[in-house]
């Protein structure tokens, strides 16, 4: 998997910063736990203040871009993200039984 920046802004009337990237990869689509773990290794990025937001990809391309926001502090991120976003892309605490 191979991340290449392709815009940085602050928003300092939401504390937040947002990141956009293009992610290459090979084979199967990455999970969005898999490349939310590889972006905050790669930034040296707590993983708690950070939210992936929708991931675009064309038929057939090993090719993704997205937008990452990265808050100051959990407050701020719970005050503003919807819900949903917060629960995606964590990792599941326990396994389902089949």
């Amino acid at each position: 998997m191979d991340f290449e920046f392709t815009g940085e802004d602050r928003n300092a009337l939401l504390n937040r910063s947002e990141l956009s990237f293009i992610l290459t990869f090979e084979g199967a689509t990455p999970s969005r736990a898999h490349i939310l773990g590889k972006l905050c290794a790669l930034k040296n990025l707590d993983e708690n203040l950070v939210v992936l937001d929708s991931l675009k990809s064309g038929f057939g391309k090993e090719e993704i871009s997205s937008t990452v926001r990265i808050y100051d502090d959990e407050e701020s991120k719970h005050r503003i993200e919807p819900a949903y976003l917060l629960k995606r892309g964590k990792k599941a605490e326990t396994e389902s039984e089949a």
